[in-house]
């Protein structure tokens, strides 16, 4: 009998702890997923998607109203190598070939060409850009005297890449000859 009772104590306590339960530590909440970059703020950025005269992608100009200043970012592709004027045109119109329609430099305070002017410089007036053996290009810049709601009077504006380097004086356009691409600013685009 002593073997029995035993024999009974182990199966009581073997099936008891078969039915307990387990004890682990709470599984971590799992972190919520981040919101989906699908949109922009349409109040704060506006793209240009850029292109040449023959319709081929050239990369993008991006602005951003930074709190009453407007930055614009570009990234290109495709181009000839070396210097190259860029700006912001006065009017939202790229056609081709000349791209003519984008109209002249962004000038709403009437200043005259180029940021080495003592004088001023147009609000579309940037540095120019340089553009690697690869074709690839990128410059960051705030434009001065300029508002990002300016961008979008009733004609808009584009952003244009000129053949040569801009000399940064002579007005009211840089010397800085042919335009090779050209997009429209428009708001809320997303650059893929």
């Amino acid at each position: 009998m002593n073997r029995l009772a035993w024999t009974a104590t182990v199966l009581t306590f073997a099936l008891a702890g078969c039915g307990a339960p387990e004890t682990t530590e709470p599984a971590e909440a799992p972190s919520p997923a981040p919101a989906p970059v699908t949109a922009v703020d349409q109040a704060t950025r506006a793209v240009a998607i850029l292109r040449t005269a023959d319709g081929s992608a050239a990369g993008s100009a991006t602005a951003t109203d930074t709190g009453g200043q407007v930055v614009i970012a570009l990234s290109v592709q495709g181009l000839p190598p070396g210097q190259h004027g860029v700006h912001v045109h006065t009017t939202g119109r790229c056609d081709a070939p000349g791209f003519d329609s984008a109209g002249g430099h962004w000038n709403p305070t009437n200043q005259k060409h180029g940021i080495e002017d003592p004088e001023g410089q147009h609000a579309g007036d940037m540095p120019n850009l340089t553009v690697a053996q690869d074709g690839r290009g990128t410059l960051e810049y705030r434009l001065e005297g300029a508002s990002f709601d300016g961008l979008f009077d009733a004609d808009g504006s584009a952003f244009v890449v000129h053949a040569g380097a801009d000399d940064q004086r002579t007005d009211p356009s840089g010397d800085s000859g042919a335009r090779i691409a050209c997009g429209v600013f428009e708001r809320g685009q997303l650059v893929s």
